[in-house]
C-alpha cells in the first residue's frame, strides 16, 4: 500500500511541479505584454502632449492675426460687433418639415362595409 502512496504522491509533485512551471512562464509573458502596454501609452502621451504644444503655439493670437490680416481680402473677414449677437429666443430657427402623405391607410377596414351588408340582407327579408 505504501509504495502505491509514494507513487500517487511522486506523480502529484511532478503534476504541481508542471503546473508552476506553466504558471511562471504565462506570468511572465503577461508582465512582459504589461510592460509594453505602459511604453505605448507613455509614448501615446508623450505625442500628445507634443500636439498640444503645436496647437498652442499654431493658436497664438498674434499668429492668428497676423493670418487674418495678410487674408483679409481673401477671406473677407469682419470685426465682430455687439449687434451681431441676439438673443436665443431672437434666432429664426427652420421650421420642421412635415412629409406629405402620399398613400393614406385605412384604418377601420372593412369594418364598415361589412356592418352595411348585414343590415341590407336583414331588409330584404
Amino acid at each position: 500500500m505504501r509504495p502505491v502512496l509514494y507513487v500517487l504522491t511522486f506523480l502529484a509533485v511532478i503534476a504541481l511541479g508542471f503546473w508552476a512551471y506553466r504558471e511562471n512562464y504565462a506570468t511572465q509573458a503577461s508582465l512582459r505584454e504589461v510592460r509594453g502596454l505602459q511604453n505605448e501609452i507613455a509614448d501615446l502621451r508623450e505625442s500628445l502632449s507634443v500636439q498640444r504644444a503645436e496647437w498652442a503655439y499654431l493658436n497664438r493670437p498674434d499668429r492668428l492675426r497676423e493670418l487674418a490680416t495678410l487674408n483679409f481680402d481673401t477671406l473677407g473677414l469682419l470685426p465682430m460687433e455687439p449687434g451681431q449677437f441676439v438673443a436665443a429666443d431672437q434666432v429664426a430657427y427652420p421650421a420642421p418639415e412635415i412629409p406629405a402623405i402620399t398613400a393614406p391607410v385605412d384604418v377601420q377596414g372593412e369594418t364598415s362595409a361589412a356592418a352595411a351588408a348585414p343590415a341590407a340582407s336583414e331588409e330584404g327579408l
